[in-house]
């Protein structure tokens, strides 16, 4: 196998648009994978960083860590995946296999730092390259198997939102019995509405305002707030056991923590600009958390997959063309779709002759 030139999105600098462009591949090694990107979902991260909001970018920078394709060649020690097999690439492609977070499966919290599946640096030094193209090269370690009953399209954001979701959700034993709460029903927590009700659990909706309660009904919640109506607080006061905020924009958090019953916790995966305050007497009350939590590693991904084909789980997409991912970035800063953007790299075209 050789390197291979790829089409693909991708942006040059902070304020101009993202626009098509080659990248070259690395030559796939005895451990590699050789994936046809199909699918790549949008994640907000993916906006912040070419945007370089959370710090310079790497450019040029091609986005995309919610990735769906077919195995298209393998590695000569590859033991994992074969040719046509369906599989999926997440938020980070090595790690430094070595440390604790590592040895115990959970590489999202390598010690050294996971490697990302955009702009980082892989253990070859060069930068890596996301899903926005329409091939890439994986060790088979970081490859998830996606099952052929998730559909292919809706299978791709499951690899960042889903699992985003799912990790907390098993780290803190929501099952049968559990009242949980969903803070924003947007790309993040419309899969927590999901698959908390898959795991057996009363879920809530707690949305700024009822416009998305059909919605929020219909993808298993029992119950759908408005934020925005100061008696939900009240209402709910010392409900629930888990509250997952989704929600990226600086919230009060106070009248969420009296939410809490006690030993409930508050767990954050929404990544707001500035720092959270808190008053640590609503967490002394009741005996309250407040934790974050962040993706998941290999095992617990592939878990997730797992539980989403037996459950007929898939996420809630809106399919796009290549030349539409400019206006989607817009629309989701706006929250302004329902519920997560994937592109067809079918439509990524090579960039125009010069």
């Amino acid at each position: 196998m050789e390197s291979m030139i790829v089409n693909a999105y991708g942006a040059v600098s902070a304020t101009e648009p993202l626009a098509p462009m080659t990248i070259e591949r690395r030559d796939p090694g005895p451990h590699d994978v050789q994936i046809a990107v199909r699918y790549a979902g949008i994640c907000h991260s993916d906006i912040h960083t070419v945007r370089s909001e959370w710090g310079p970018a790497r450019y040029p920078v091609v986005p995309g860590h919610e990735i769906a394709g077919e195995v298209t060649a393998v590695g000569s020690d590859v033991t994992k995946f074969a040719v046509g097999d369906r599989v999926g690439v997440g938020c980070f492609v090595d790690s430094c296999r070595e440390c604790a977070a590592c040895l115990r499966g959970e590489e999202q919290y390598c010690e050294r730092g996971m490697v990302g599946t955009y702009n980082a640096k892989g253990r070859d030094g060069l930068p890596t390259q996301g899903g926005y193209s329409t091939g890439i090269v994986v060790d088979e370690n970081y490859v998830l198997r996606v099952p052929e009953s998730i559909d292919y399209a809706a299978a791709a954001p499951l690899l960042c939102a889903g699992i985003t979701l799912f990790s907390p959700l098993r780290h803190w034993n929501v099952g049968p019995g559990s009242k949980v709460a969903i803070i924003g029903l947007g790309g993040l927590g419309h899969m927590g509405v999901k698959l908390a009700a898959a795991m057996g659990a009363e879920v809530t909706v707690l949305s700024q305002s009822l416009k998305k309660m059909e919605d929020g009904l219909r993808l298993g919640a029992q119950h759908y707030y408005a934020t925005s109506d100061p008696d939900t607080f009240k209402v709910l006061r010392n409900r629930f056991d888990v509250i997952i905020n989704t929600v990226s924009a600086n919230l009060d958090m106070h009248p969420y923590f009296g939410m809490l019953a006690v030993d409930g916790t508050l767990v954050e995966v929404g990544l707001p600009e500035h720092p959270v305050p808190v008053n640590v007497f609503d967490l002394t009350r009741n005996r309250r958390s407040f934790a974050g939590s962040m993706i998941g590693g290999i095992a617990q991904t592939q878990e997730m997959l797992d539980f989403c084909a037996e459950h007929g789980i898939g996420s809630e997409i809106e399919l796009i063309s290549a030349d539409q991912i400019n206006e989607a970035y817009e629309r989701v800063i706006a929250s302004d779709v329902r519920y997560r953007f994937v592109i067809d790299t079918a439509t990524i075209e090579a960039p125009a002759a010069v």
